[in-house]
């Protein structure tokens, strides 16, 4: 899935910014990338972008209306079709993150059929991919994964790229979340692939490269998670990672979701991460531990930090509060 930029951010009628949290995603990791917003009226989410009309915004070279905004159900408002369907009509394409698909409003597919316009439904992949095979590949790569779901591994992901590009390093973000493609204008919905293809899915993602080169691939789900752990190891075994990253909530008590979980420690979750990898790297590391410590104050984020990092011997950081420094000057 290759996403055209710049893009133009639809909020729609978001009730409140949380609805609009993918466009406040996309505009945050990829401002430059982000022409201006369009608002239907009432719309309370606001980017601080230039607010623009779809006919403002194929002037000013669009190539991609991002639907930024989600409602409850995961579809399509009838009150958002109008204007999107102007905005295939005036030359733009349509990408969004939602259970619904662009391509079954009949509409849009109507407008999109006769303008040759692309609709992208991130969160379904239309391509086919092979079964893994794990064979070695060139490139270097590292995976962000997690004691348990939402657990920062987007973020954590997004932010080695950064800090990995301000020091001259070839590194490449790889998406496999919704969000995640919206963000990098590329990428697979893993958790959409059938499961026999996760894998192979993760080797198309991050094919063989040049040996400098770094592939950061965005985790998901966990190990531990009864209900995701499935895609994990898939995407474990098809990243085949140089390096994997620990991302961790330290104020969480239970497994999202199923509180008779209770959340494993780290050391239990780096262990079997690093044997789930081993299977097809067998010199795979635990680069750091990326904490998110957004429920603490300020200093007691940094203790927990420091104490981690001091039981476990591996760098420790939140990505937000600190940065990611540490964990690139560990890698070797």
């Amino acid at each position: 899935m290759d996403i055209k930029r710049p893009y133009l951010m639809f909020l729609g009628d978001a009730p409140d910014e949380l609805a609009a949290k993918t466009a406040y995603g996309v505009a945050e990791w990829r401002p430059d990338w982000c022409v201006g917003q369009f608002r239907l009226p009432g719309c309370k989410a606001d980017l601080k972008l230039k607010d623009m009309t779809m006919a403002e915004a194929a002037a000013a070279g669009v190539k991609t209306v991002i639907v930024g905004v989600a409602n409850r159900g995961g579809v399509f408002s009838d009150a958002w079709v109008d204007v999107l369907v102007e905005a295939l009509e005036r030359g733009m394409d349509l990408a969004a993150g939602l259970h619904g698909r662009l391509r079954d409003v009949p509409r849009l597919k109507a407008a999109a059929e006769k303008g040759a316009r692309a609709m992208h439904d991130v969160r379904h992949p239309t391509r086919t991919f092979p079964v893994g095979n794990g064979k070695k590949r060139a490139g270097r790569r590292i995976l962000t994964s997690g004691t348990d779901v939402s657990s920062g591994k987007k973020y954590t992901a997004l932010a080695l790229e950064a800090e990995m590009k301000k020091r001259g390093m070839n590194a490449d973000f790889r998406a496999t979340g919704q969000t995640g493609v919206l963000i990098a204008g590329s990428g697979t919905a893993i958790d959409a692939v059938v499961s026999d293809f996760i894998s192979g899915a993760v080797e198309t993602l991050a094919p063989e490269n040049t040996p400098d080169h770094w592939d950061v691939i965005e985790g998901q789900g966990s190990l531990f998670h009864p209900s995701y752990s499935g895609v994990t190891m898939g995407l474990i075994h098809g990243a085949q990672p140089d390096y994997i990253v620990m991302c961790h909530e330290p104020t969480r008590e239970h497994v999202r979701g199923l509180p008779h979980y209770k959340l494993p420690t780290l050391e239990e979750c780096i262990e079997a991460n690093l044997w789930a990898a081993r299977r097809t790297n067998p010199a795979v590391k635990c680069l750091g531990i990326s904490l998110n410590t957004w429920k603490l104050n300020e200093a007691d984020a940094l203790r927990v930090i420091a104490e981690t990092e001091k039981r476990l011997g591996l760098p420790t950081v939140d990505s937000i509060r600190t940065g990611t420094g540490k964990l690139v000057d560990a890698i070797r």
